[in-house]
């Protein structure tokens, strides 16, 4: 009886062994199968860090920030005193009288210590500090800028040469083209104004680069050239290595002040607008037919691409669409918007 249970307690002591080596043997095969599932596991990690690495840099997406619009001196002797522009998210331009222009720049969530110089306001420019829910920055106004004011509700801060700005005497030209600001300084000028953003950013970004090569109707574009009068024609070049515009006035660079760099910028918009001369306005002063619909181009990266574009009102957003009917979304990174006057040349090759 004891060779027998000694038997049987052999073979059970052999059985537990046995599953030992199996367990130890499976355990094995899963660790060994499991290492794929490890470097899945990274790379989904990986993935993960990428997209925070790939956040939108050129505005915080999750920011309800209103914007500066500041209105921008462009005529030729102050060109070359232009600074800040390059912090500015959005810049338009538009024909004022004279054939000159006069540029907006809007500036979201930045430090920039030296912005200008600060020029009077235009009535049209306030439809697209509304269409972008901008805090207005001007010095100074137009009989129809000053009337569409109160009418427009428009939230505005009038640079002055000690509160909100400074002039700059150091200059060699005239005390009008002296004028700058900061953004602290327009902080400081805020008062009770609303500083919460009501409106969705006007542009929808893509942190990934587009390759606007695959869509319908596009075309080569490494240099353009927007004609405003014979004063005024702003131009772009291609920058195939760092995927920028080169911005050019009168085939000159195009640059800061401060940095003395050229200026350079990610997206193109543009498209044509009729102006005509405001009826019994002795300065020559302008009109737009800005409200209503057309095409135009969007360019980025080296292409153009055909777009429509249409605003409803004056304090509507305006809308970007590819032929196809989807709204356009733009690279990340600065965008000028330039609106031409109808009946002038537009290149691109």
């Amino acid at each position: 009886m004891k060779k027998i249970k000694l038997k049987k307690k052999n073979i059970i002591i052999l059985i537990a062994i046995a599953v030992v080596l199996i367990v130890g043997v499976l355990m094995l095969i899963g660790f060994l199968g499991n290492k794929d599932d490890k470097v899945i596991l990274n790379k989904d990690n990986n993935s993960k860090v990428e997209d925070e690495q790939k956040e939108i840099k050129i505005v915080d997406l999750n920011s309800d920030s209103r914007p500066y619009a500041v209105m921008i001196n462009n005529i030729s002797t102050a060109r070359s005193l232009q600074s800040g522009l390059q912090d500015a998210y959005i810049i338009y331009e538009f024909i004022v009288e004279g054939g000159l222009t006069r540029y907006m720049a809007l500036f979201l969530d930045q430090e920039t210590e030296r912005i200008g110089s600060i020029r009077s306001s235009r009535h049209y420019f306030l439809d697209y500090a509304l269409e972008n829910d901008a805090i207005y920055v001007h010095h100074g106004q137009s009989p129809q800028a000053h009337s569409d004011f109160s009418k427009l509700g428009i939230d505005r801060i009038e640079v002055t040469d000690n509160k909100t700005g400074w002039r700059d005497k150091t200059l060699n030209v005239s005390s009008e083209h002296t004028l700058f600001t900061s953004i602290e300084k327009l902080e400081k000028g805020i008062g009770k104004k609303r500083t919460e953003r009501k409106k969705d950013l006007l542009l929808n970004y893509n942190v990934d680069e587009l390759d606007l090569s695959k869509l319908e109707k596009a075309e080569v574009a490494n240099n353009v050239s927007i004609k405003y009068s014979s004063s005024v024609t702003s131009s772009y070049e291609y920058d195939a290595d760092n995927k920028v515009y080169k911005r050019f006035i009168n085939k000159k660079e195009h640059k800061d002040y401060v940095t003395k760099e050229q200026y350079t910028f990610k997206n193109i918009i543009t498209y044509k607008v009729d102006n005509s001369n405001i009826a019994g306005d002795t300065a020559g002063r302008q009109n737009l037919n800005n409200i209503g619909s057309g095409e135009g181009y969007f360019i980025s990266n080296g292409y153009a691409v055909p777009i429509t574009w249409e605003k409803k009102s004056r304090d509507a957003q305006t809308v970007y669409k590819y032929l196809n009917g989807e709204e356009i979304v733009v690279n990340d990174g600065n965008t000028f918007i330039q609106v031409q006057p109808e009946g002038q040349t537009l290149t691109i090759s």
